[in-house]
């Protein structure tokens, strides 16, 4: 059984993370840097944002096995793969049509998306199955340069910020503020995620 709840949050998470992320890009306000680079990638180059999830990731992961000096950590395709598809899902078919109109209306739709992909994030760590490249190139630039997690994450941030400027990206206030508010919600929902988790997973069979 608790193969079972760390696969339900596993997937349930990662379908709000999804969900979360593509109202930011939908909010107009801007979307986090790598979500810009690869909707900036989508729109100059080819292919749809889901899929540079993936593609992008995978570099991440051969890079961050670099950095690390060790195997590449190929099991978080499988999490790139779902999260590239649900966010296909989400911006091509689900919010197709959604625009949003005024500062009232794109500002409500990027702080809910804020909020749902903090949850999601929350809830998709309890699974404890493979990381997204990105937070894995957080703690490679750690260990091999000894970068405190804040300045490593800033690293990772800015890279993917100016990148994704470079292929015009959704760069926008609301980057900013995924930077700098996705850590202490995360830290405010994580709690309330794994209590959840280990009540569930300690319940009679």
């Amino acid at each position: 059984m608790m193969w079972f709840y760390r696969i339900m949050f596993f997937l349930v998470g990662l379908v709000l993370l999804s969900l979360g992320i593509s109202l930011t890009i939908k909010s107009g306000l801007g979307s986090g840097a790598w979500d810009a680079l690869n909707v900036g990638l989508s729109e100059t180059v080819a292919f749809t944002p889901g899929t540079w999830v993936v593609l992008v990731g995978i570099f991440l992961i051969i890079f961050n096995a670099y950095l690390g000096k060790r195997r590449p950590d190929f099991g978080a395709i499988i999490t790139l793969f779902l999260t590239g598809v649900f966010i296909d899902f989400w911006l091509l078919i689900a919010f197709k049509d959604l625009t949003a109109v005024g500062l009232l209306s794109k500002g409500l739709i990027f702080l809910s998306g804020l909020l749902i992909m903090s949850i999601g994030i929350s809830i998709y760590i309890q699974g404890k199955l493979p990381l997204s490249p990105i937070d894995s190139l957080m703690m490679a630039l750690r260990e091999r340069f000894g970068f405190s997690l804040m300045v490593a994450k800033t690293i990772g941030e800015t890279t993917a910020l100016i990148l994704a400027f470079f292929f015009n990206g959704p760069i926008g206030i609301g980057t900013v503020i995924v930077t700098f508010a996705v850590g202490p919600l995360l830290q405010l929902f994580a709690p309330y995620a794994q209590r959840l988790f280990e009540k569930l997973a300690a319940s009679p069979r």
